[in-house]
């Protein structure tokens, strides 16, 4: 009886021990696919950016098939629990919050926080009462906003940025919050972009913005985030890095 009892014992040990040195061959990645220059939808449905770039290195460098899963942001969260992929690669700040449902990486990128707004707008942010600012739903901008400004402005939540940009230009909502590179990316860069400008403060803050971007993954799959952290830190080692962040910034987003 004890010899089978110790056989078990051995065999439910080796069971778990397979589990978790789980063998990596592909690793899925959720991406937004609508917060440029992180990630963008192609007029075919593919996604292309900074995040779809990095995701792809990391892969080559980790030797692993890529898979890249578009997913709108509202759910982002969620269907990594619910394992509709691996890990997310989304411009997505590492919070206290956060860190409660889902285990990070480090750092890959770090980006300032700002306002952009019709040019001669004449906004006081001294004295905001009233004005309507527009930030991406459930996001460290929106709790930034709420935490700050909730009882003084009238905050307008949209699901992807490109719906707060329009309502910008049609003068809906008197200012964007997000972070500096895609307010440029996805205004000031494009035609017509002149007409706005960063306005008000640049936010940096970690109570609410955090540690910087960082790639999230299930708490029980420990080894990917080992394994992509390795792998960020030897694309940094090698200058892959580097070359990937030169297609789409003109200053350092990783930061010290």
């Amino acid at each position: 009886m004890k010899k089978w009892l110790l056989a078990a014992t051995l065999a439910a040990t080796a069971v778990t021990g397979v589990a978790q040195a789980k063998e990596w061959k592909t690793v899925r990645f959720g991406i937004e696919g609508a917060y440029p220059p992180f990630s963008w939808t192609e007029a075919d449905g593919s996604l292309k950016g900074f995040d779809v770039d990095m995701a792809n290195a990391l892969c080559t460098e980790m030797q692993v098939k890529c898979k890249i899963v578009a997913q709108d942001w509202d759910g982002i969260i969620p269907s990594l629990l619910a394992r509709k992929y691996d890990a997310i690669i989304a411009a997505m700040s590492i919070t206290e919050e956060r860190k409660k449902k889902v285990d990070f990486t480090g750092k890959y990128a770090l980006i300032p926080n700002k306002f952009i707004a019709k040019k001669g707008a004449g906004l006081d942010f001294e004295n905001l009462d009233g004005q309507k600012i527009a930030v991406q739903r459930a996001t460290t901008h929106d709790k930034y906003l709420t935490d700050n400004y909730g009882d003084k402005v009238e905050i307008v939540r949209y699901g992807s940025f490109d719906e707060a940009y329009l309502d910008l230009a049609n003068g809906r909502v008197a200012a964007v919050l997000g972070d500096a590179s895609a307010l440029e990316e996805g205004v000031l860069n494009k035609a017509g972009g002149e007409a706005y400008e960063f306005v008000g403060p640049s936010l940096t803050d970690p109570k609410w913005f955090g540690e910087g971007f960082g790639i999230a993954v299930r708490k029980q799959d420990k080894d990917l985030t080992k394994k992509l952290d390795a792998a960020i830190l030897s694309l940094r080692e090698k200058g892959v890095y580097q070359e990937i962040a030169a297609k789409y910034f003109n200053y350092d987003v990783y930061g010290k």
